[in-house]
C-alpha cells in the first residue's frame, strides 16, 4: 500500500493543489526578474555583467542592454578604482566563496548611494569557477539615519561638554568671586588701618614741627638781639659765630617747613586759592626772592621776556613756592659760575614755566624717582647735599593739585629743565 498523502507525487513531495508546477529553473528567473528592491545580476569570471534584472535598472539607472558586457567596476567610485578594490573583492570571493562589503556606489547620472553587496562566486559540478552572484542593496535610508544619529548624538555631546565646562567656569567664577571679596575686605582693612597711620603721621608731623619750631624761632630772635649788641658789643668771632647759628637755624626751620607742608599736602589739608595770576609778575617777584641765594654760590639768574597775556589760572602763592623751589634745586646742583634761565611761555590750552641749569644733570635712571619723596640727586656720604629731597614730591604734589603738571628732562651732565605746565583761565575768567 503506498503511503503517500493526497496531493504528494511519487517521490513523497508535496505539489501545488490545483496548480501549475514549474520547473526549478523557471521559478529562479521569475524570483530575481520579479524582485524590484535589490540588484541581482551575475558576473563572468573576470567580472563582467551577464544578467541584469529589473531591480538592477531601478537602482543603478542602467538598462539591460546598457549594463551586460561592461564590468561592473563601473559602478565604484574613482577612488575605489584606484585602490583596487574591485579586483580585491573577486580575489576574495574566491578564496572564501563570499565577500561582503558597504561603501558609496555611482548611479548612471553620477549620483551615490550608499551599498550593502554580496558578492559570492559560482562553481560547476568539478569545482571550476564559472562567475559570480551579485546582490546588491540600497542602505542610503540607513546610511543617513545613522549619521543623524550620530549628529545628534555629537550634538548632545558638545552640550553636555558646554554644559560641563559652563558649570565648571561658573564654579570657577564663584571661588574667584570669592577670593576677590576676601582680598576686597583686606585690602579695605589695610587701608583703613593705612589711613589711620598717616592721620597718626601727619599728627605727629604737625605737633613735633610745632614743638621744634618754638624753639628754633627763639633761637633766632635771640641771635638777632645779641648781633644787635643789646646785650653788649660783640668781637668779630662772636659774630661770625653767631651768623653760622643763625644760618643752621634758618636751614633745620626750612626743613621743617617742609616735612609740615608735605604732611598737610599728603592729608589733603591744604587750601588752594584759584584765579587768574599773571605770569611776567610771578618771574618778576621770585627773581627778587632768590637772588641773594643766587649770588652767594656766584651764578648767574637770566629772566627771559614773558608775554603780559601770558595769564594762568592757579594760586600764585603756591606758583611762587613752586619756582622757588625749582630755583632753590637748581642752585644747589649748579657749580660755582653756571647759569640758571628762567623763561615762560604757551602751548595749547596751557602756561609754560621752564627753570633750566647748567648744573650736572640727572642719570636717566633716576628722571622719575626724582619726584620721590626724600631723593635727592647725586646724594651720598661722600657728597651730600642740604635739604630733605622734599622740595620737588612737594612742587608736583601742588602743580597737579591745580590741574597742572611738572616735569623734567635732562642729560646727565648737561644740566636739567624743568617745566611747569598750568592751565589757562576759564573763559568766565578771562573773559
Amino acid at each position: 500500500m503506498s503511503s503517500n498523502r493526497p496531493g504528494d507525487d511519487e517521490r513523497g513531495q508535496r505539489r501545488p493543489s490545483g496548480g501549475v508546477v514549474l520547473e526549478s529553473g523557471e521559478l529562479y528567473r521569475l524570483l530575481v526578474e520579479r524582485v524590484q528592491d535589490y540588484a541581482i545580476f551575475a558576473l563572468d569570471a573576470q567580472g563582467f555583467i551577464l544578467t541584469w534584472n529589473p531591480g538592477a535598472q531601478r537602482l543603478k539607472g542602467y538598462t539591460s542592454e546598457e549594463a551586460i558586457g561592461r564590468h561592473f567596476s563601473m559602478f565604484y567610485p574613482a577612488e575605489d578604482i584606484a585602490a583596487r578594490k574591485t579586483e580585491r573583492e573577486l580575489e576574495i570571493a574566491v578564496a572564501e566563496g563570499r565577500v561582503e562589503d558597504e561603501g558609496w556606489r555611482l548611479r548612471k547620472d553620477g549620483s551615490r548611494f550608499w551599498a550593502n553587496v554580496l558578492i559570492t562566486a559560482l562553481r560547476d559540478e568539478q569545482g571550476e569557477l564559472v562567475g559570480f552572484a551579485k546582490v546588491t542593496r540600497d542602505l542610503t535610508e540607513r546610511k543617513a539615519s545613522e549619521q543623524r544619529a550620530v549628529e545628534d548624538a555629537r550634538r548632545l555631546a558638545t552640550r553636555e561638554a558646554q554644559r560641563a565646562a559652563a558649570e565648571a567656569q561658573a564654579s570657577e567664577m564663584r571661588e574667584l568671586a570669592a577670593r576677590l571679596n576676601m582680598q576686597a575686605e583686606e585690602l579695605a582693612r589695610r587701608t583703613r588701618e593705612a589711613e589711620k597711620a598717616n592721620r597718626a603721621k601727619g599728627e605727629f608731623l604737625a605737633a613735633m614741627s610745632h614743638e621744634l619750631r618754638t624753639p628754633l624761632n627763639a633761637i633766632s630772635g635771640y641771635t638777632q638781639l645779641l648781633l644787635m649788641g643789646l646785650s653788649g658789643s660783640l668781637t668779630e668771632e662772636q659774630r661770625t659765630q653767631l651768623g653760622r647759628i643763625q644760618r643752621s637755624q634758618e636751614h633745620l626751620l626750612g626743613i621743617i617747613n617742609d616735612i609740615l607742608n608735605f604732611s598737610r599736602i599728603e592729608a589733603g589739608q591744604v587750601v588752594y586759592d584759584l584765579g587768574t595770576v599773571p605770569i611776567y609778575e610771578v618771574l618778576d617777584s621770585v627773581a627778587q626772592m632768590v637772588a641773594l641765594q643766587v649770588e652767594s654760590k656766584k651764578l648767574a639768574l637770566n629772566t627771559g621776556r614773558c608775554a603780559r597775556d601770558a595769564v594762568a589760572y592757579a594760586d600764585r602763592s603756591k606758583v611762587e613756592q613752586i619756582v622757588i623751589n625749582l630755583i632753590s634745586n637748581a642752585v644747589k646742583f649748579t657749580g660755582e659760575g653756571g647759569t640758571i634761565e628762567l623763561t615762560c611761555g604757551t602751548r595749547r590750552q596751557q602756561i609754560l614755566l621752564k627753570v633750566r641749569d647748567s648744573g650736572i644733570g640727572i642719570p636717566a635712571d633716576q628722571i622719575e624717582s626724582i619726584f620721590e619723596p626724600f631723593v635727592q640727586v647725586g646724594r651720598s656720604l661722600a657728597k651730600p647735599k642740604e635739604g630733605t629731597g622734599l622740595g620737588l614730591a612737594i612742587s608736583r604734589d601742588l602743580a597737579r593739585a591745580m590741574n597742572g603738571e611738572l616735569s623734567v628732562e635732562s642729560i646727565e651732565g648737561e644740566g636739567a629743565t624743568f617745566t611747569l605746565a598750568l592751565p589757562v583761565p576759564p573763559p568766565t575768567e578771562a573773559g
